[in-house]
């Protein structure tokens, strides 16, 4: 990692298997004028781009209509769908002749936060023709804890059941996801155990966190340990009483880190009790990351403090051997900062772009596969002999193949 900037002027790389997709969004990411290096001072303090981005509010509040989803074991997940500001709800509607405008899933972390990053890429989203949804948690975000069960750190059963809601709603709209920092967890999650059955046409995630046993267990700077605990407990606070029937509440709230609190939350239940290591096993983001089918574009920088510096934290194998995932690596940006001259984050944008790059090449491979199917239709059509010559058979084959070329995977 360090030698690499050695050769990149511009202060990013685009590190992924070399593929048709990664190529096609190579160049248009060359476009953008957000990754050009600006000089600004606080482009080095990756502690105050983080800080800007979870403690200051939005620009702008959003207009939320919530949707409570009722899941198969009674519990309820919470929807928000972004219907304002109206400004820019009119933009939508006016630059979209068909109706069905592209849906964008937003996953917030896991701590049920909505920081102004999330906000602002709503917000953004919206003036592009989007149609935000937000997923929250059980009990997180005033959304009601009517079970005596939370969600793991990598079950995507809630997910699932969310997913398959917001298609029926919306059968004919293309439908993208993003997630923010350990968000990245439950998507990726999802993203393995379903497949090519996801529904999703591609994938972004902001400072994601792979090994995530690892990061609980190495902690974090004091700073951001006490925040991110101290949140914690005042969401888990509400539902003190009732926690008291399936978890030791006491030493759940003396809990001095947040690995401690997280195993006493998910492994130590009297009705189940399981090993940090086992729960790992079942709840790791990257476990089935084999099975992962659609484009997926992770947003990283080397300075990042929450997840900790890239030599260790990031998969980079992962990236050069799978050619569904890419893997934009910033030299700063904090963790989901990524602020320029101004207080808008450049990965909004650049996220957007790549959900319009993957768009046009997919519409680019049908057309392509089209006219394929085309060509052999009218080759076929002109066939008139019942049999075929040995030496017009061989210009036949030769032919089929190169017809057919476009059968290959945009992976390879």
């Amino acid at each position: 990692f360090g030698s690499s900037w050695d050769y990149c002027p511009r202060g990013y790389e685009l590190i992924c298997k070399s593929s048709a997709l990664a190529n096609w969004f190579l160049k248009d990411i060359q476009c953008l004028p957000e990754l050009e290096p600006i000089r600004w001072c606080w482009r080095s303090c990756p502690h105050l781009q983080t800080l800007v981005q979870h403690l200051l509010p939005a620009d702008r509040p959003l207009e939320l209509c919530r949707d409570h989803l009722q899941l198969a074991d009674s519990g309820l997940v919470a929807l928000d769908w972004v219907v304002g500001p109206r400004q820019s709800l009119r933009m939508r509607r006016g630059t979209n002749a068909t109706g069905n405008p592209p849906l964008l899933l937003v996953i917030p972390n896991p701590f049920g936060k909505l920081t102004r990053n999330i906000q602002n890429l709503c917000f953004q989203a919206l003036e592009k023709g989007y149609y935000p949804v937000i997923f929250n948690r059980r009990g997180q975000n005033e959304c009601p804890l009517t079970t005596l069960k939370l969600q793991d750190f990598g079950e995507p059963g809630d997910l699932r059941e969310a997913v398959t809601y917001i298609r029926f709603r919306h059968p004919s709209s293309l439908l993208f996801a993003v997630s923010e920092g350990l968000g990245s967890g439950l998507l990726l999650s999802y993203l393995g155990e379903c497949g090519s059955s996801s529904y999703l046409t591609a994938v972004s995630c902001i400072s994601p966190v792979f090994r995530c046993q690892e990061w609980f267990e190495n902690k974090l700077p004091w700073l951001y340990e006490w925040a991110l605990l101290l949140y914690q407990k005042t969401i888990l606070s509400r539902y003190f009483t009732v926690l008291g029937e399936i978890l030791p509440t006491e030493k759940l709230f003396d809990s001095q880190s947040l690995q401690e609190l997280h195993e006493i939350l998910h492994c130590e239940r009297k009705t189940k009790k399981v090993g940090w290591d086992d729960y790992w096993e079942q709840n790791d983001p990257l476990r089935d990351v084999d099975e992962v089918a659609v484009p997926v574009l992770c947003i990283c920088s080397m300075d990042d403090p929450i997840r900790g510096p890239p030599e260790s934290t990031v998969p980079i194998e992962l990236f050069r051997t799978n050619p569904y995932f890419l893997l934009l690596l910033t030299r700063y940006g904090g963790h989901c900062g990524f602020l320029t001259d101004s207080t808008i984050a450049w990965s909004h944008e650049v996220t957007l772009d790549y959900f319009r790059s993957v768009t046009e090449f997919f519409k680019a491979e049908e057309k392509t596969k089209r006219l394929a199917n085309r060509r052999y239709s009218n080759m076929m059509s002109k066939r008139r002999r019942p049999t075929l010559q040995r030496r017009d058979l061989s210009a036949y084959r030769d032919l089929e193949e190169e017809i057919f070329s476009w059968k290959r995977s945009y992976t390879r």
